[in-house]
């Protein structure tokens, strides 16, 4: 194999739009169902200060999960893809606009208001939050394993 085909091969594979949906996958999967959840399990570590950390790291993911859309959006618009699979980005964005603007800062005010001794009243922010992680995690382990497995031309052209 010479060092032209690999470097073909490299540009056809940063061109495929799997490589970005597998890792936002990998990022969301571990912060929202590993990390999360393990830490309001550990003993040594109270409530305030879990919801505190909690806020910064959502943020932070938040602000990443921005930076996939958009490679997202140009890489589905640069490989001629955009008409099979449009459908499935715009759902994502949908999704990660209201996570920003609607559930992160609610939840960040609930996490406000408990650190400051404050129990919240009841809310459908945390399961809106998770179903709307789920959803995001089923569409780009869609989107990727779709584009993975070749049907990534269009038929039309």
């Amino acid at each position: 194999m010479t060092i032209r085909n690999i470097r073909t091969q490299f540009l056809h594979g940063l061109a495929n739009p799997a490589w970005v949906c597998f890792t936002w996958f990998g990022m969301t999967a571990g912060i929202s169902m590993l990390a999360t959840p393990l830490r309001f399990s550990t003993p040594t570590v109270t409530r305030s200060v879990a919801l505190d950390l909690g806020r910064v790291v959502f943020s932070a993911l938040n602000t990443v999960e921005f930076v996939a859309l958009i490679i997202l959006l140009i890489i589905i618009r640069t490989s001629h893809l955009a008409r099979r699979w449009w459908w499935m980005v715009v759902l994502l964005a949908i999704i990660l606009v209201a996570q920003s603007t609607w559930l992160l800062p609610e939840l960040a005010e609930r996490a406000q208001q408990v650190a400051a001794g404050v129990e919240p009243p009841s809310s459908i922010a945390h399961a809106a939050y998770s179903t709307f992680e789920l959803a995001k995690l089923s569409l780009l382990l869609a989107l990727g394993f779709a584009t993975l497995s070749g049907r990534t031309t269009n038929s039309a052209t």
